[in-house]
């Protein structure tokens, strides 16, 4: 079975174990293997945009540099926040030899040199451009009849447009997969809007209005959930609608999906690998008319 190295980073190490367990067990299905990156750090979370601070692009360094000791030449990632942090960096780092020199005599003495030949892609693009949309509609099981999914890309995954795994403006890849799953694609003009954000920590108020338009759209358009690719989108607009429907009481929240839970429930797979209890919004309607 093929093997493709893979970082989870740390959301989908404690809340997000949904999102690294439904996307494990489905690459299986689809013949191939999640190899988890050995000895792994945080990505730093956040891409510095300061021109001139190298010391923010050590982690994602240090975990390239462990992805060139053990002979690889490329990372995937679930969350869309690593995947965008440590794909700008990467790209910073590959193709500047000042600051990949800079960033190495920073390291451990006993540490090998950066090389600068470590590529970056999302388990997305696996799934589109590797696996291929009309294979895996091949292994569909039971396909998600019925059901009505707005794909949400929110910023990361589309922003900026050189590490965007497709087209910023009018970007198909989660409508595609829905379209072979045997859903029906919901139109969500919403769909590449910011959830908010990290402004969840500090201003609360933002990201229920935040929350509120984008489920509120996803729900006049009638779909019955929402498919993310984020843990921080994810927590917005799943456990925010608590804080939504405190505020606006005749506020009516639909469950949000990772795109790997849907994946996996479409694929026959056990629903135990979606661990669903993890959810603030209850899977349970969706989950029993899929089996129907």
């Amino acid at each position: 079975m093929k093997e493709i190295i893979y970082y989870p980073g740390c959301t989908l190490k404690n809340t997000a174990k949904n999102f690294e367990d439904s996307a494990i067990a489905c690459a299986e299905a689809l013949g191939f293997k999640l190899r988890e990156l050995e000895d792994w750090y945080c990505c730093g979370t956040v891409y510095s945009l300061t021109s001139d601070d190298l010391m923010h692009h050590i982690a994602t360094v240090r975990n390239l540099l462990r992805v060139q000791e053990e002979g690889e030449e490329r990372l995937t990632t679930l969350c869309a926040m690593c995947y965008n942090t440590i794909k700008r960096s990467s790209k910073r780092i590959n193709e500047n030899e000042d600051d990949r020199e800079k960033i190495n005599s920073f390291m451990y003495e006993e540490e090998n040199d950066y090389q600068g030949n470590v590529d970056i892609i999302h388990y997305l693009e696996i799934l589109r451009d590797e696996i291929g949309f009309d294979k895996i509609k091949e292994k569909v099981e039971k396909p998600l009849k019925n059901l009505k999914l707005a794909p949400y890309y929110g910023c990361l995954l589309l922003r900026p447009l050189e590490v965007a795994i497709d087209n910023p403006d009018s970007p198909s890849i989660l409508e595609d997969l829905i379209t072979v799953m045997g859903a029906e694609v919901v139109y969500f003009p919403f769909k590449n809007e910011c959830c908010g954000a990290y402004e969840t920590v500090s201003e609360v108020d933002f990201v229920v209005e935040r929350a509120r338009n984008i489920i509120g759209n996803a729900i006049r358009n009638e779909a019955d959930a929402l498919l993310v690719s984020c843990p921080l989108c994810a927590f917005n607009l799943d456990n925010r609608q608590k804080n939504v429907s405190l505020k606006y009481p005749d506020f009516e929240g639909i469950p949000v999906l990772y795109f790997t839970e849907a994946l996996a429930l479409a694929l026959g797979l056990d629903p135990e690998v979606c661990h669903f209890d993890l959810h603030y919004q209850s899977i349970e309607e969706l989950v029993k008319e899929i089996e129907q």
